[in-house]
């Protein structure tokens, strides 16, 4: 076993070997003992200087604006109420307008994947990484498959689980973490979530999942951040998950 400050509560850890939430050190060994990897998908597996939702953000205005006849800046209050209401704007259209979600998964994501390049180190690290591997998503598993095969990286993924498979429920209803530990055969116990949405974790925390927060500054990624869901904080992915691997191979 290595000596190293991501495990030793004794010494402080550097910021992408895996500082520890609130629930701390004691899950550490669960990171050597992982059989299944469960990730997010947006602004996780690459990262929020992309400014892919700003993209995201602009398409859903404009699909409120023509889908409610409304002007842009009514379509966006509508949108962030329902965001907030809902978990998903998505969710708000559906419940209150009958939206088939379809029509609107497919017009938000028609985005401009220039910014998001190529990441062959999160590749490498994925292949390396022992154990089976998702994606969970509020996304659609098409919006998933293009940000994949951009980033390099789609065939290290076992399956997505995605709006669709949740019922077009969003995380964090505890009920679809229950779907995806039933749909995949996952061991709770044996499964670590990554995720930019501090809150996101709460549920798979409940399950007895091991989390990861990747550290998100804006007011939605932090809700939740000082919470004993999560279990390990760190800045940057494919550092993190080098550090997992080599500490497995050395164990």
């Amino acid at each position: 076993m290595i000596s190293d400050p991501w495990y030793n509560d004794r010494m402080a850890p550097s910021p992408n070997r895996g500082e520890p939430g609130p629930a701390a050190r004691p899950r550490a060994h669960a990171l050597r003992q992982a059989e299944a990897w469960v990730f997010d998908l947006d602004n996780t597996l690459y990262p929020p200087s992309t400014n892919l939702f700003a993209q995201i953000d602009e398409r859903m205005r404009a699909f409120i604006a023509r889908f409610l006849d409304l002007d842009l800046d009514e379509a966006r209050r509508v949108q962030k109420t329902y965001f907030r209401e809902y978990g998903t704007t998505l969710r708000g259209l559906m419940n209150r307008h009958g939206l088939d979600p379809g029509l609107f998964l497919e017009y938000v994501h028609a985005v401009d994947l220039d910014p998001v390049p190529p990441n062959p180190a999160l590749g490498a690290a994925l292949a390396r990484l022992p154990g089976r591997k998702y994606i969970f998503t509020n996304a659609s598993a098409a919006h998933a498959g293009r940000i994949t095969d951009r980033l390099g990286v789609t065939r290290h993924f076992d399956a997505v689980f995605d709006i669709a498979d949740a019922e077009y429920v969003p995380k964090p209803e505890p009920r679809i973490y229950d779907a995806l530990v039933q749909c995949h055969g996952l061991d709770p116990g044996k499964t670590v979530m990554i995720e930019d949405i501090a809150r996101n974790l709460a549920p798979a925390a409940a399950l007895g999942m091991t989390t990861v927060w990747l550290r998100n500054d804006s007011p939605v990624g932090v809700e939740g951040a000082d919470g004993d869901h999560v279990h390990h904080v760190i800045d940057d992915l494919v550092p993190w998950l080098e550090d997992v691997v080599a500490d497995r191979t050395l164990s």
